[in-house]
Formats: C-alpha cells, sequence, structure tokens
C-alpha cells in the first residue's frame, strides 16, 4: 500500500514536495514543513517572526484539512525558527500555542540558521490523525 499524497488547491504548487500524506488506511497525516509563504511562493513578512508563524500555520491547516484533519488531531509538532536568541523561539512558540488551543500537542521547537526560502524565518511540520481515525473536538 502507498500513501495517499496530498496537494491543496489553494497553496503554492511549484514546490518540489506534497503538503501532506497520509498512511494507508487512513491513519496518520504526516506534513511537510509548512513555510510561510503566499498563494504565488513568495515569503510573506520579511523579518516578522509572529507574521510568518501565523502563515505558516494557516498553510498547515490548510494542508491538514485537504487530509482530513484538523488541529484537534494533531498528534506532534516541530517548529524551526531562524533564531540567535531564545526569546525569538518563545515569540513564535506562543503563536503556535494560542492558534493551536485547546489542544496541546507534544511539540518540538528548535532554533536553526537557516530555512529553506531566502527570507523564511519560521517553519513548523505536524504529525496527526485523519478521517475515521481522528476524533472530533479536543
Amino acid at each position: 500500500m502507498r500513501p495517499q499524497q496530498v496537494r491543496p488547491v489553494g497553496l503554492y504548487q511549484d514546490v518540489p514536495y506534497d503538503y501532506a500524506a497520509i498512511a494507508p488506511a487512513g491513519g496518520l497525516v504526516f506534513t511537510a514543513g509548512a513555510c510561510p509563504l503566499d498563494s504565488v511562493g513568495g515569503v510573506v513578512a520579511p523579518g516578522d517572526l509572529e507574521a510568518q508563524a501565523r502563515q505558516a500555520l494557516d498553510n498547515l491547516l490548510v494542508a491538514l484539512a485537504a487530509a482530513d484533519s484538523s488541529p484537534a488531531q494533531v498528534l506532534k509538532t516541530t517548529i524551526y525558527v531562524v533564531a540567535g536568541d531564545r526569546s525569538e523561539l518563545v515569540r513564535v512558540w506562543n503563536v503556535v500555542a494560542e492558534r493551536l488551543r485547546p489542544a496541546r500537542p507534544p511539540s518540538t521547537l528548535l532554533g536553526v540558521a537557516l530555512l529553506g526560502y531566502p527570507e523564511q524565518l519560521v517553519e513548523i511540520e505536524a504529525v496527526a490523525l485523519s478521517g475515521a481515525n481522528a476524533p472530533r473536538g479536543a
């Protein structure tokens, strides 16, 4: 069996990967790192950690919805932040925590030197439940 690949309409299509993959039998969704890209592939809000976190989350939630999932079904996130100080990590974490609330999935928060797109400061990936395996509500 092969995973079902997900490429939602409305997200930038000229990326070299699928936005999510659903495990066979509709069990788990593994997302690509959601980047702060607009629909034509531009990085939004250069220099603004919080705005980039919000856009990355918007894109992540589109990918999850296309895979029949939602924030309440997220099992784990990994959050990458180009940061020189822990306070910058916390600024992004606060945006993520607020947006996913009331869910509080286990998460890994990492400071990194750089990410894939010029001026990109944030990237967020998730593992979630999908479809019939996803309990609804928080």
